[in-house]
This record gives C-alpha cells, sequence and structure tokens, in this order.
C-alpha cells in the first residue's frame, strides 16, 4: 500500500500536460501487457491490473484539475 501512496504522490505533483502524457504511456503499456496475455508470454498477470488502476488515479486527477478549473471560473 505505501507504494501506491509514493506513485500517486509522484502523480499528484504532475501538471495536467504531463498527467495525459503518462496516461497515453500506461494506456501503451496495458495494451502491450494485454498482447502479452493473449500470446502466453506474460507470466504475471497481475501487472494488467496494476496498470489499470495506474490509469484510473491518473484519470481521477485529471477530473479533478478539470473540476477545480471550472469552479475557478465560477
Amino acid at each position: 500500500m505505501a507504494r501506491s501512496n509514493k506513485a500517486a504522490n509522484k502523480l499528484a505533483d504532475k501538471d495536467l500536460g504531463e498527467l495525459i502524457e503518462e496516461l497515453r504511456a500506461t494506456k501503451h503499456e496495458a495494451l502491450n501487457l494485454r498482447f502479452r496475455n493473449a500470446t502466453g508470454q506474460l507470466e504475471n498477470t497481475a501487472e494488467i491490473t496494476k496498470v489499470r488502476r495506474q490509469i484510473a488515479r491518473i484519470n481521477t486527477l485529471i477530473r479533478q484539475r478539470e473540476i477545480a478549473a471550472a469552479e475557478a471560473q465560477s
């Protein structure tokens, strides 16, 4: 659990552009993991779950910043 807190803290320090780039890279990694799993080359299938959760964390941070920006304009 401590590891995910460190990862979340590192993500929270990034600006919106960096988060979007991180999201793109993480989605690409998820795609590669799915292909490796389908071809039987993936030994640790738990990696897929970890990457999916990372994508969710990034999407949450992006959405939080969008909401904060909208509230700041009001």
